[in-house]
C-alpha cells in the first residue's frame, strides 16, 4: 500500500512556498520595525500547560488536542497554540527580571484534531505576537496596529477588525449571572456542548457557531454594559488610541473568542469572501495566565493568525506574490568541456549570481528546453572554441538574441541587473 501524508496535514511544494516565504519575510519585517524579538517554544509541553492555561472548557482540550503518554507515563500534548507556551517560557526563564516590557513574535506549526476544510488543517501554522508584563493599553492597539500592518504590506484591503471587552474576574461573574438568567427559558434551543457551558463557562455559548445558539442569544445582554470601572476605562483608552491611529474597527458584542484565558481587550479580523470560516486571526489581553499556569500576576496581551487561511484569503482577493524561484542564469555546455563549465557555475555563484545547470547528460537542445522551462533570463552557452577563445555565448531568452562576451563582461551585466 502506498504510503500518503496523514489526513489533515499537507506538503507545502514548490513553486507555492515561494508565498510562505514572502509572507514571513513581511512579518519579521514589520516584527523588526516594532522592535519584537522572535522566540521559538518546544512543539509539545506537558498537557497541564494548555488544561490550566487555555481551560478545560474550550473545545480546543475537550476535543481538539494530540495528547499522548511518553515512555515514562507523562502526559505530553502536541502545542495546539503558542500563547500560553511563550507565557510559561517567560516564567521559566525569569524574563520579567531583565526589566522593561517583553515583546516576542513567533511563526510555526501547531497542531488541533478537527475536520479538515479550506485553510483549515489538523497540522497548521501561525504567526503571533505577544507583549507580556504591561497592562497599558497602549500595548493592546500597538498589537492591533502591527497586525494591520502586516496586512497593508502585503497589499491585502479585504478585512474588517471586531474588538469587544470581556471583562475580568472582579466583573465577568456578574454578566455571567444575567447571561444565564436571559438564558434559563432558551435552554432547550441550546446545543449539547452550550448546555454544558451555561453550568461550566455561560460567556462562550456567545462564541458558538451553531443556528440555534445564534438565535437563542441573539438579544443577550450585552457585556460591556457590565464592565467593572477598571475594565470599562481601559475599553474606552483602547478605543481612543484607535482612533487616534485611525484604525478602522467594529464593536462585536458577541465576541469572546474561544480561550478562557481572555481578559478585556478581544479582537478578531475576518476576511471578505471566505464564508462562514472568516476569521484569519485575533487575539486580546490574557491578564490572568500567568498565575494561571503557576507564577506570579504578570499580564499580557498578544495575536495569532493563520498561515494557511491568509493565504487563502489573499489569493481570493486576487494579490500576487512575487517569484523567487525563477534562475538568474543557465549555463549550458558540450560533454567536452564540462569541467570548466562547472568550476565557471560556481564563481558565478560566488558573485551572487543564481545559476543553474541541467544535471545529467544532456543534448544542448535538452538543455535549452530545460532553461525555458525554469523560466530563466539568459543563458550562456560554452563549447570548445568558448572555452579556446575564453569567451561566452549569452542569449536573453525573451528576445532570441545572442552575442559574445567576456566573464568579466557577464558579471558587470548582472550588477547591472
Amino acid at each position: 500500500m502506498k504510503i500518503v501524508a496523514p489526513k489533515g496535514t499537507r506538503d507545502i511544494l514548490p513553486p507555492e512556498i515561494n508565498k510562505w516565504h514572502y509572507i514571513e519575510s513581511i512579518i519579521r519585517e514589520v516584527m523588526n520595525l516594532y522592535s519584537f524579538y522572535e522566540i521559538r517554544t518546544p512543539i509539545f509541553e506537558y498537557t497541564e500547560l494548555f488544561q490550566r492555561g487555555i481551560g478545560d472548557t474550550t473545545d480546543i482540550v475537550n476535543k481538539e488536542m494530540y495528547t499522548f503518554l511518553d515512555k515514562k507515563g507523562r502526559s505530553i500534548t502536541l502545542r495546539p497554540e503558542n500563547t500560553a507556551s511563550v507565557v510559561r517560557a517567560y516564567i521559566e526563564h525569569k524574563m520579567y527580571g531583565l526589566g522593561g516590557v517583553g515583546k516576542f513574535y513567533y511563526i510555526g506549526p501547531m497542531f488541533r484534531y478537527e475536520r479538515p476544510q479550506a485553510g483549515r488543517q489538523r497540522q497548521f501554522h501561525q504567526y503571533g505576537m505577544e507583549i507580556i508584563g504591561t497592562k497599558d493599553p497602549k500595548a493592546d492597539v500597538e498589537i492591533i496596529k502591527a497586525t494591520e500592518e502586516i496586512y497593508k504590506r502585503l497589499g491585502f484591503t479585504d478585512y474588517k477588525i471586531l474588538i469587544n471587552s470581556v471583562g475580568c474576574p472582579k466583573c465577568r461573574p456578574y454578566y455571567e449571572e444575567e447571561l444565564k438568567l436571559y438564558l434559563k427559558d432558551k435552554y432547550d434551543q441550546l446545543c449539547d456542548d452550550c448546555k454544558v457551558r451555561y453550568h461550566k463557562n455561560p460567556l462562550r455559548i456567545l462564541d458558538c457557531k451553531r443556528e440555534g445558539c445564534r438565535r437563542a442569544t441573539e438579544s443577550a445582554p450585552k457585556i460591556i454594559d457590565y464592565l467593572c470601572e477598571e475594565c470599562k476605562i481601559h475599553f474606552e483608552k483602547v478605543l481612543s488610541y484607535l482612533d487616534a491611529l485611525n484604525i478602522k474597527y467594529e464593536i462585536n458584542h458577541r465576541l469572546v473568542r474561544g480561550l478562557d484565558y481572555y481578559t478585556k481587550t478581544a479582537f478578531e479580523v475576518i476576511a471578505g469572501g471566505l464564508g462562514a470560516q472568516d476569521a484569519v486571526g485575533g487575539g486580546g489581553r490574557y491578564d490572568g495566565l500567568a498565575q494561571e499556569i503557576g507564577g506570579k500576576e504578570i499580564p499580557g496581551v498578544g495575536f495569532a493568525g493563520g498561515m494557511e487561511r491568509l493565504i487563502l484569503a489573499l489569493s481570493h482577493a486576487g494579490i500576487e506574490f512575487p517569484r523567487e524561484d525563477i534562475q538568474d542564469l543557465f549555463v549550458v555546455f558540450r560533454e567536452e568541456v564540462e569541467k570548466e563549465a562547472f568550476a565557471l557555475i560556481f564563481r558565478l555563484r560566488e558573485k551572487g549570481v543564481k545559476a543553474d545547470y541541467a544535471l545529467g547528460k544532456k543534448s544542448i537542445k535538452a538543455q535549452l528546453k530545460e532553461a525555458d522551462k525554469k523560466g530563466v533570463k539568459y543563458v550562456v552557452i560554452i563549447g570548445e572554441e568558448e572555452v579556446e577563445k575564453k569567451i561566452l555565448t549569452l542569449k536573453n531568452m525573451e528576445t532570441g538574441e545572442g552575442k559574445k562576451i567576456t566573464e568579466k563582461e557577464l558579471y558587470k551585466l548582472f550588477e547591472k541587473e
